[in-house]
């Protein structure tokens, strides 16, 4: 039931003893609540935020409490407006700061956060405030539609649209930062024949920089992709996997924010004609201390850099957070735990292998050991083991690291990856002398690993005698557990995904929703799906020159492998990923 204005208000604007008086009307806390909040002062604190953050009992809803989205949800209810969760990944910063001046938006507590050619949606937290409206409809010369939303995040997200959107029109304009109300239109952003590119150290640059870095951080990003293009530079987040579409910088704005991060990185600068590779650290919002690998690479409009990002919490994962758990974990540790001999990892570029390797050398780095690694990079500086990096200016590659380490009296070494026959001949002499050799491949699945030792030009006797085992991966996103939905699965989804073996169908799946938590996106996170391969004799038996790879994978499968796509299809079974997901990036079996 819709109320009148002057209940929740004085002067239209909502006020604590409104709202509980309405909530107590519409059965949601009871007599005795709505007397003690009453006559609490609350200050400055918006009303909502102060009735949110005392966690009333929700009378209408058994064992609930009236948090913000309770209370948005009801307010909606009560005016009519849809809730809206502000995420900036969908907001186009730069249009919706074009609509009004910082001023105007902060003295009426509203932020715009959808521009469209039929309507301008306009976000508050005062759902009966109007004042505003006429005048800017006039200015806009387009309808509004109202919506309401969380006046923190009101008012975090007012302060940062307006301060990204003023950091680069300042840094494209030359003007000073105060003097900057918006970013101007976007004739005036692309006048860049007249322009020529910012200092990298301008301070309207170092805004936006700091300002992409804490935001991905927030966002969980992986990688930060900034691409040039003819006029308009695209800043791209990899988020579980999958990239997002974060920010448009004018074209002369891009190169100097790329020119900033080379300068921290330590790169060549002035150098825009060849790839370069470099590292920085820096903090969370939180504090943590946080490594950034850089990589540059020419293109026909510029420099196109990748950040990568290493949270030294994601590196230090214990096997069950990373998904490496029951059957699969304790042929791992028997593999790992051999004492020599080669134990391998495969996937293709960000399937965690890295991830996997360094929490394994973590767990064997005892202080009776020497564990030793050649990397190219170094992924993570990490002080319980020795490090080095490839550097292939001095001919310093992975086979002449492994020859320098094994006169370094080593018990345990790790090769970044196994790229050529010198590099394999070297792991099998670590191995066959009574070291623990851990490397990477680029292969689709575990018997192919085999083979492609055998292309390499690797005696089959040699691989018999030295390799422990293979371990695929793929990373999968996990779905989000405080929306997943269930339902009944397609048996020929369920086909697909098990074919040609035939596995019992669950009764039901989990389904991806989508909510604030997640981001609307329905995952929360990635986790492993594996398939372990240990060199028993009866693989080894099918160790030949034309290895026929089917048989092998049969002949493991009998021994308790599970293939890729067979243990993504136990964690469907368990509700914590899709068949879609699966499918997206277990490879097609050959044979």
């Amino acid at each position: 039931m819709a109320v009148s204005p002057d209940v929740f208000t004085s002067e239209a604007r909502l006020t604590l003893p409104g709202l509980v008086e309405q909530l107590c009307n519409d059965g949601r806390i009871t007599e005795e609540e709505r007397k003690r909040v009453s006559k609490t002062a609350v200050g400055s604190v918006h009303p909502l935020v102060f009735l949110a953050e005392q966690k009333l009992p929700d009378a209408a809803r058994s064992g609930a409490v009236l948090d913000m989205d309770a209370l948005l949800g009801w307010l909606s209810q009560q005016t009519g407006q849809a809730v809206y969760d502000i995420d900036p990944l969908k907001i186009n910063v730069s249009a919706v700061s074009e609509v009004m001046s910082q001023a105007f938006a902060q003295r009426h507590r509203i932020l715009a956060v959808e521009v469209s050619d039929q309507d301008v949606v306009i976000a508050s937290a005062e759902p009966y405030v109007r004042g505003w409206e006429s005048n800017l409809e006039h200015v806009l010369r387009r309808p509004i539609r109202r919506v309401i939303s969380d006046p923190r995040a009101l008012v975090r997200h007012t302060a940062e649209f307006y301060t990204m959107a003023g950091s680069v029109r300042g840094a494209h304009s030359g003007s000073k930062p105060e003097a900057v109300a918006g970013i101007g239109n976007l004739e005036q952003m692309l006048e860049l024949g007249s322009m020529k590119e910012p200092d990298a150290n301008d301070q309207h640059i170092v805004s936006v920089v700091d300002w992409l870095l804490q935001y991905a951080f927030e966002q969980r990003a992986s990688d930060i992709h900034i691409e040039p293009r003819r006029e308009i530079g695209h800043v791209r987040f990899r988020i579980d996997g999958v990239l997002h579409s974060v920010y448009e910088l004018p074209q002369q704005v891009c190169a100097a924010v790329t020119s900033r991060i080379k300068i921290l990185g330590r790169m060549d600068v002035a150098e825009k004609r060849r790839p370069q590779d470099g590292r920085l650290k820096t903090r969370t919002p939180e504090g943590d201390e946080v490594e950034l690998r850089l990589a540059t690479l020419p293109t026909a409009f510029g420099e196109k850099l990748v950040m990568r990002i290493f949270d030294p919490d994601v590196l230090q994962k214990s096997f069950e957070q990373l998904g490496l758990a029951d059957d699969d974990l304790a042929r791992w540790h028997q593999m790992t735990g051999a004492g020599n001999g080669i134990v391998l990892v495969t996937g293709p570029t960000g399937s965690g292998k890295t991830t996997t390797l360094y929490s394994t050398l973590r767990e064997l780095a005892t202080d009776e050991v020497n564990v030793c690694t050649i990397e190219d990079p170094i992924e993570m500086v990490e002080g319980a083991f020795n490090q080095m990096q490839v550097n292939h200016s001095i001919d310093l590659d992975f086979s002449a690291g492994v020859r320098a380490l094994m006169r370094q009296d080593p018990d345990i070494i790790m090769v970044g990856e196994i790229r050529d026959l010198e590099t394999a001949n070297m792991a099998v002499q670590a191995a066959l002398t009574g070291h623990l050799v851990l490397s990477t491949l680029h292969t689709n699945d575990s018997p192919s690993s085999v083979s492609r030792l055998l292309e390499l030009g690797v005696p089959p006797y040699l691989i018999k005698a030295t390799v422990r085992g293979v371990m695929s991966q793929r990373l999968v996103r996990i779905l989000c557990e405080k929306c997943k939905s269930w339902e009944a699965p397609e048996p020929e989804a369920w086909q697909q995904l098990v074919a040609p073996w035939k596995v019992r169908m669950p009764e039901k799946i989990a389904r991806p929703v989508g909510c604030r938590a997640c981001r609307d996106t329905g995952y929360m996170g990635r986790q492993g799906i594996y398939e372990v391969l240990v060199n028993t004799p009866a693989v080894q038996d099918e160790i030949k020159p034309h290895m026929d790879t089917a048989r092998v994978r049969t002949l493991a499968m009998k021994e308790g492998m599970k293939t890729l796509r067979l243990s993504g299809a136990m964690r469907v079974a368990r509700g914590q990923t899709t068949i879609e997901e699966v499918l997206r990036v277990a490879p097609v079996l050959d044979g």
